[in-house]
């Protein structure tokens, strides 16, 4: 019986979410807690989140066998069977071709601001960035609507295969104390969102301009190299 299940965790306590040789990912945890419900298949996430990159929407698909087709009592052991760092939303039965991650059509990805320092009860889950141009980030940021060879806003390590993307939608605005940043688009390259985020604040801060942002894209000039801190970015929606 294949599965979807829905979950959310804090990366601050994981070297990101899939196996690593150093462990200690949101894959050791949950793949220790299925073997102790007698689950031993394979998992597959929709996307790589990287340490410190947390998750409100991440999709895993695997194959349970048949005695666990009460889902609610899935859910609810597996629960019992994980830490406070991991949380599971939902579970669903779904069709046998299903896959987490080549099934997905859209990946939504926030990027969340304080306009305030940060505290000792925040600092993991908030980026601080004083005096935010919210008119500049908001016109710079429609610059990357389309597709483009994003080679010039992606860390080494990135698919080797293309580095072509297509953001479908991108949003920024304020709720209460925080700014967010918000993308839609069909994958990402490793650390594209930072590098992006990144030079918005910088077009904000006047170390930069937009034509500056359009050069890049375009792969003419490389003019920020620098990733927005890790703590900020939540993997949000998984759309299939």
């Amino acid at each position: 019986m294949n599965i979807k299940i829905i979950l959310s965790y804090d990366g601050s306590r994981y070297n990101g979410s899939q196996k690593q040789p150093t462990k200690d990912t949101v894959q050791d945890e949950l793949e220790e807690a299925l073997i102790r419900l007698k689950i031993t298949s394979k998992l597959a996430f929709s996307g790589r989140t990287d340490k410190e990159v947390h998750a409100s929407g991440q999709v895993i698909s695997l194959e349970v066998p048949d005695f666990w087709n009460n889902l609610d009592k899935l859910l609810l052991a597996l629960t019992q069977q994980l830490s406070p760092s991991i949380k599971i939303k939902n579970i669903y039965n779904v069709a046998e071709d299903f896959h987490a991650r080549f099934s997905a059509k859209k990946r939504i990805y926030r990027y969340i601001l304080s306009s305030k320092p940060t505290t000792a009860f925040n600092d993991k889950y908030l980026s601080y960035h004083p005096n935010i141009n919210i008119d500049k980030i908001q016109e710079a940021m429609k610059t990357f609507i389309g597709i483009y060879d994003f080679e010039y806003f992606s860390k080494n390590g990135s698919d080797p295969k293309s580095t072509i993307r297509e953001i479908y939608d991108v949003k920024f605005y304020k709720y209460k104390e925080f700014y967010i940043f918000k993308f839609k688009a069909n994958s990402y390259l490793r650390s594209q969102i930072r590098m992006m985020v990144s030079f918005l604040l910088k077009i904000s801060d006047d170390k930069t301009t937009i034509d500056d942002l359009k050069n890049q894209l375009q792969k003419k000039e490389l003019k920020s190299w620098t990733l927005a801190p890790a703590n900020g970015l939540y993997l949000s929606k998984i759309i299939y």
